[in-house]
């Protein structure tokens, strides 16, 4: 397991994405394990259905694959994005057979002193997760925040990020972009 943190803060789908950072030594899965995905689920359960926090308590081992067969569309989508290229067939069609495998149903209920109308998805937990997520994807590939798609500046960061404004060249100041200034100040006092 790594030291590392999750980077969150990015439309739900991006933070998928980037649950597989760069390092040293390679390309790291955050979420590569049921602890991982519980662990990012908790850094992210505010951006998420109240029931779904609920499914995402039982799942197990099983339940990775469709998240992970989610997040490699989602990576393969958001990088075409992000580079202004048409996005493989295989990535939308894998999507739309997550968001199918489970998809929302609404449904009234009674909450003192009326009915209301809630959303629930049915299934393996697994799969409402995978349904979410790719549901969360699409939602941004087809929003006006999927136009400004970056990826860090930073010499070794695969990270993704909506840029919020033009000067933003980093996934994180602090993460990525302390360090590429300290780099060039270092290279920049060692040549004079």
């Amino acid at each position: 397991m790594t030291d590392l943190v999750p980077f969150v803060g990015e439309p739900l789908g991006l933070d998928l994405v980037n649950t597989r950072p760069a390092t040293p030594e390679g390309r790291v899965d955050l979420i590569g394990d049921l602890e991982g995905l519980k662990a990012w689920l908790g850094l992210e359960a505010d951006r998420l259905p109240a029931a779904l926090q609920q499914a995402a308590e039982t799942l197990s081992d099983s339940d990775l694959a469709p998240v992970h067969a989610v997040r490699e569309h989602a990576t393969t989508l958001m990088t075409c994005l992000t580079n202004a290229e048409k996005p493989p067939q295989a990535a939308l069609d894998g999507l739309n057979a997550a968001m199918r495998a489970s998809p929302t149903v609404g449904g009234l209920v009674w909450e003192e002193p009326s009915v209301a109308m809630r959303a629930s998805r049915s299934g393996p937990p697994g799969n409402q997760l995978a349904a979410c997520l790719a549901e969360s994807v699409a939602e941004l590939a087809g929003s006006p925040q999927a136009g400004p798609l970056h990826q860090c500046e930073a010499d070794d960061c695969v990270m993704l990020f909506v840029q919020t404004n033009a000067r933003r060249r980093w996934c994180s100041a602090a993460r990525c972009g302390n360090r590429m200034r300290v780099a060039r100040y270092y290279r920049r006092s060692k040549a004079g």
